[in-house]
């Protein structure tokens, strides 16, 4: 079987490659180690990204100032039972607290900050049907004629909040909670977005959210999201950094005390793949049983 010139030159390229990876791989190693890495001071670190200046300010003010004129649509398309969320490289904070501020004046507005670790979601949903409740009495024509007295909402299982959340009244009343991070680390767990998506569903909750994480909507199935949060997906970059949702995350370059270290070997493990877990539980299992010996 003869070859013509174009299956010769592709015959060609693929030796060249295999040669070349075949010759890179049989060249010396480097014996450089990760504990040779200069690592700094915590503190000297944080000193020394506080002393960064911003850049373009200019640029990402006006494009904040920008997303103002789509302020009334978000607040009509909330008023019509769908749940806002925003995506886009930059701190969406400050943009969702303008438009809570400014445009959802007529909602009583509850904000959960995501990106906290030790988030409490009963304490959160508890405290929208506070607002709901204190909604409801001040609209009542004789405050004083409620058939029951209201047990504590903090005591109330979780079914009869989302029940109460959800009821059917002719008072229209709405609370708006405002979500930032829902993709956080608090909020990330299957238990905790199934009861966010219940929250969303309720006839007297209005939902705001935004997420940053490029998996995040992998956290929701179709149901959560076309039926329970009803998602309007609004693509909103504002460039803007991340000061506050970053002041927790672990330095991992950095000198720091044991749980600041425990925190920074925790995020390397979980970026491995399972099989890489596996030998290091092995390894540190060992290690363990045998602390008499030197680690290699």
């Amino acid at each position: 079987m003869e070859m013509n010139d174009g299956d010769n030159e592709e015959f060609g390229l693929s030796r060249n490659y295999f040669l070349a990876k075949e010759l890179r791989g049989s060249g010396k190693r480097s014996h450089s180690k990760l504990s040779d890495i200069d690592v700094v001071d915590e503190q000297e670190l944080i000193a020394a990204v506080s002393k960064i200046e911003p850049k373009h300010e200019k640029e990402v003010k006006e494009l904040m100032n920008s997303y103002k004129s789509s302020y009334p649509e978000w607040a009509f398309e909330l008023r019509c039972g769908l749940g806002l969320l925003m995506y886009g490289f930059g701190s969406k904070k400050a943009l969702l607290e303008d438009f809570a501020s400014t445009s959802l004046t007529e909602y009583s507005v509850v904000v959960v900050n995501g990106y906290l670790p030790g988030i409490n979601i009963k304490q959160v949903v508890a405290a929208l049907a506070e607002l709901l409740w204190d909604q409801l009495k001040s609209k009542r024509k004789n405050p004083g004629s409620s058939s029951k007295v209201q047990q504590p909402f903090s005591s109330r299982s979780m079914d009869d909040l989302l029940a109460f959340l959800d009821e059917e009244r002719k008072n229209e009343c709405f609370v708006c909670v405002v979500i930032h991070n829902i993709d956080g680390p608090g909020l990330r767990d299957s238990e905790t977005q199934q009861i966010l998506a219940r929250v969303a569903s309720c006839s007297h909750i209005r939902m705001v959210a935004s997420i940053d994480h490029v998996n995040a909507p992998l956290l929701w199935d179709k149901k959560m999201v076309h039926t329970q949060f009803n998602w309007c997906w609004h693509h909103v970059p504002t460039f803007a950094p991340y000061k506050i949702e970053g002041m927790l995350i672990p330095l991992i370059l950095a000198h720091g005390n044991t749980t600041q270290s425990a925190k920074s070997a925790t995020i390397v493990l979980q970026s491995l793949t399972s099989n890489a877990q596996s030998v290091f539980k092995v390894l540190a299992e060992y290690q363990l049983s045998h602390s008499n010996e030197e680690g290699k």
